[in-house]
C-alpha cells in the first residue's frame, strides 16, 4: 500500500470538505437573510390587507347604509311590525282562495270551538270507559265458564288415564308371564345345544388325534401320480437325503462367495495403488503450478510498484497545481452562488 499517496488523498479530501463547508455556510446565511426579508414582506402585506378591509368597512358604514338601498323593503327587519295583519276577520275580503290565509279550523272563534270539542271528547271517553268495564265483566264471565269446563274435562281425562293405566298393568303382567315361559324354553334349548356341541367337539378331537394330520405320517403326502410328487397341503418335510443335498449346495455357495470376495479385494487393492499414483502425479503438478504462480506474482508486484511510483508523482503534480489555483476557484464559486 502506498501510504504517502493515501495521506495526500486524505489531505486533498479535507481541503475539499473545508471549501464545501464554507460554501454551505455562506448559502445558509444567505437563505436566512432571504427568509427574514420574506417574513417582513408577508407581514407588510397582511397589514396592508387589514387596512384596506378596515377602510372598506368604514366606507360602507358611512356611505352605504342598508336603508338607502333600493331593495331594502325586501329585507327590512321591521317590515312585520309596519305591515297589516294577514286577516282582520273571517269575512276579510283580502283572504281569497289563492291567498292561503284562511284554512279549515283556523277561524277566529277557535277557543269556543276547542272548548266544545274537549267537552265532546270527555263524553266520548266516559262512554268508552263504560263500554270497557262491560267488556271486562263479559270477559271475566267467559273466563270463569271456561275454567269450569276445563276442570270438568281434566277430571274426565284423569279418569280415562287411570283406566288406561290399569289396562297397561294387566297387559304388562301377561307379557311378563309369557316372557318368563319363553326364557325357560330358551334356556332348555340352549342347554341341549351346548350338550350336542360338546359331543360333536369330542368326536372331532378324537378323529384328529387318530388321523394322519397330527400323527406326522409322511406317507400321507405321497401323490397318487408317483412318489416323486407330493401333496402340498399334506407335506410334512424333507427326508435326510434331500437335506444333505441342500447343505452341500449351501457349502458350494459359501465357497463361491469367498472366491468373489477375494477377487473384489484384489481389485480394490489395484484401484488403491492406481489412486496413489494419480495423487502423487497431481501433487507434483500442483507444486509446479505453485512455482509458476509465485513467479507471476513477483512480476505483478514489480509492475504494481512502478505504477504506484508513477501515481505518487502524478498526485504530487496535481496537488501543486490545485494549491496554485485554489483562491481563484473559490472566488468564482462565491460569485456563482451570489448570482443564483
Amino acid at each position: 500500500v502506498d501510504k504517502d499517496a493515501l495521506d495526500t488523498q486524505v489531505k486533498d479530501r479535507k481541503i475539499q470538505e473545508a471549501a464545501e463547508k464554507a460554501r454551505n455556510e455562506e448559502l445558509a446565511n444567505e437563505m436566512k437573510q432571504n427568509d427574514k426579508i420574506m417574513c417582513m414582506l408577508e407581514e407588510r402585506q397582511k397589514n396592508d390587507i387589514r387596512n384596506i378591509n378596515k377602510a372598506i368597512t368604514e366606507f360602507q358604514k358611512n356611505f352605504q347604509k342598508p336603508e338607502t338601498r333600493r331593495e331594502f323593503d325586501l329585507s327590512d327587519p321591521q317590515a312585520l311590525k309596519k305591515d297589516k295583519p294577514a286577516r282582520l276577520s273571517d269575512d276579510d275580503p283580502r283572504c281569497t282562495v289563492s291567498g292561503l290565509q284562511k284554512f279549515m279550523g283556523e277561524d277566529l272563534n277557535y277557543d269556543q270551538r276547542m272548548k266544545f270539542q274537549k267537552e265532546q271528547l270527555r263524553e266520548w271517553s266516559l262512554q268508552q270507559q263504560r263500554e270497557w268495564k262491560n267488556a271486562l265483566a263479559d270477559q271475566k264471565f267467559a273466563d270463569d265458564l271456561y275454567d269450569k269446563n276445563r276442570i270438568a274435562l281434566d277430571q274426565k281425562t284423569m279418569e280415562q288415564q287411570r283406566k288406561e293405566e290399569e289396562n297397561r298393568r294387566a297387559v304388562c303382567a301377561a307379557t311378563k308371564d309369557f316372557n318368563r315361559t319363553q326364557a325357560a324354553e330358551l334356556a332348555e334349548r340352549k342347554k341341549l345345544e351346548k350338550y350336542q356341541k360338546m359331543k360333536d367337539d369330542m368326536d372331532e378331537i378324537s378323529s384328529l388325534l387318530q388321523g394322519d394330520l397330527l400323527s406326522e405320517n409322511p406317507e400321507q403326502a405321497v401323490s397318487s401320480f408317483g412318489r416323486h410328487r407330493v401333496i402340498t397341503d399334506r407335506w410334512k418335510g424333507m427326508n435326510q437325503d434331500q437335506l444333505m443335498a441342500i447343505r452341500y449346495s449351501q457349502q458350494q455357495q459359501v465357497l463361491e462367495k469367498l472366491r468373489l470376495k477375494e477377487e473384489e479385494r484384489q481389485r480394490d487393492a489395484e484401484w488403491d495403488r492406481q489412486s496413489i499414483q494419480v495423487a502423487r502425479a497431481q501433487l507434483v503438478l500442483e507444486r509446479h503450478q505453485q512455482r509458476q504462480n509465485r513467479e507471476r506474482r513477483r512480476a505483478l508486484d514489480n509492475i504494481n510498484a512502478e505504477l504506484s511510483q508513477e501515481q505518487k508523482s502524478k498526485n504530487i503534480y496535481l496537488k501543486e497545481e490545485a494549491y496554485s489555483n485554489f483562491p481563484t476557484n473559490q472566488y468564482y464559486a462565491q460569485f456563482n452562488t451570489t448570482s443564483r
